[in-house]
């Protein structure tokens, strides 16, 4: 059953509301299975884009607030990408190693066909390559079988450490420069790789799967290893947060120990208020949506052209480094946190669709 719940009282009031163009509920109450779509902002003639997450949520509503806070991060990351669509989210509450996870995208990808090309989808955390070819066969509008959303988020988030080095450092160079990873996904993984082919060997990394940091010292020896609690207190130059959101929260600012804040998470700031005092701390803050936006550049490419040009698609993510030096320029003269500069450039283009 696709329900949309829009104009519900609860869901208006949610802190992560933000006039959302339509939320769905999906449940198969036989199946056990429950979820949400939010489509944060619509183009009238565009689908919006957002991929599908499967996690252990604490509850309904935490997966509610997830997908309505992701889908407004994906308008301001298609906006500042110079995407014409809206952005949205979904999201499946469940555990994406049950054996059960087959049928639940089975009955996901049911819903998401039932909007008819609304919303085109992809994978998130929780689901993998390999479960596009479920999704694929109840719907067609799912994105990412290029298998190239991985590496275009790597070079955008390289793209921008390079360009906060400049600001800071005068020098895009990494190799004398020192790092703190957190969170060895395919992200983490893949940028403490590109770091060490460029010769900088001064990463600290942490993660809480034990096997990802088995892999990550067999491949790189010389990386330290910190424990997940740790690593954002770690003195260097840049902290990259590439694992879960709400890593910068009320809490942490006041440990951390960096210059320079640009990972490829979502929703990094636990609260819009933190980029402030970011501020306040003279650390450079590249805005999440920005940074990590390659992704999505890949697949809206996917989507739009039938032939693949991959030259093509690395001219667009980079020019992450021209949206991050309009806002670090803006943020010079105006003297407000990154983040507001962000979203406040986003916002002019996605309200007006």
């Amino acid at each position: 059953m696709l329900t949309e719940i829009t104009n519900l009282k609860e869901v208006r009031e949610l802190p992560e509301f933000d006039n959302h163009y339509a939320v769905f509920l999906l449940e198969n109450k036989d199946l056990g299975f429950k979820g949400y779509i939010s489509i944060h902002r619509k183009n009238p003639i565009l689908p919006s884009f957002g991929a599908t997450r499967m996690w252990r949520y604490e509850n309904d509503t935490a997966a509610l607030r997830d997908s309505l806070r992701l889908s407004r991060g994906m308008s301001h990351k298609a906006a500042l990408a110079g995407l014409c669509c809206g952005g949205a989210k979904g999201v499946i509450i469940g555990d994406p190693t049950s054996p059960d996870k087959a049928k639940f995208l089975q009955e996901y990808a049911r819903h998401v066909d039932l909007l008819k090309g609304q919303f085109i989808t992809g994978t998130d955390v929780g689901l993998a390559q390999e479960d596009l070819a479920i999704l694929r066969r109840e719907t067609p509008y799912i994105v990412g079988f290029n298998d190239n959303s991985t590496e275009f988020t790597i070079l955008g988030v390289y793209s921008a450490i390079e360009v906060c080095l400049q600001k800071i450092f005068g020098s895009t160079e990494v190799k004398d420069r020192s790092f703190a990873i957190q969170g060895l996904g395919k992200i983490g993984a893949g940028l403490t790789e590109m770091l060490e082919s460029r010769g900088c060997h001064n990463i600290f990394v942490s993660d809480i799967d034990s096997e990802k940091i088995k892999e990550i010292k067999r491949k790189f020896p010389d990386v330290k290893v910190v424990e997940p609690g740790d690593i954002h207190r770690q003195q260097v130059d840049v902290f990259s947060p590439c694992a879960l959101s709400g890593v910068i929260n009320k809490i942490s600012i006041g440990e951390l120990r960096c210059k320079i804040i640009a990972g490829g998470a979502n929703n990094q700031l636990a609260e819009e208020s933190l980029g402030e005092e970011l501020l306040q701390k003279n650390i450079l803050y590249a805005p999440d949506y920005v940074t990590n936006s390659g992704g999505v550049i890949g697949v809206f490419d996917e989507y739009s052209n039938k032939a693949y040009n991959r030259q093509s698609v690395v001219e667009k993510v980079c020019k992450v480094k021209d949206v991050l030096g309009k806002i670090f320029s803006q943020n010079d003269k105006e003297k407000k946190a990154t983040n507001i500069v962000a979203n406040g450039l986003a916002e002019k283009i996605f309200n007006h669709f």
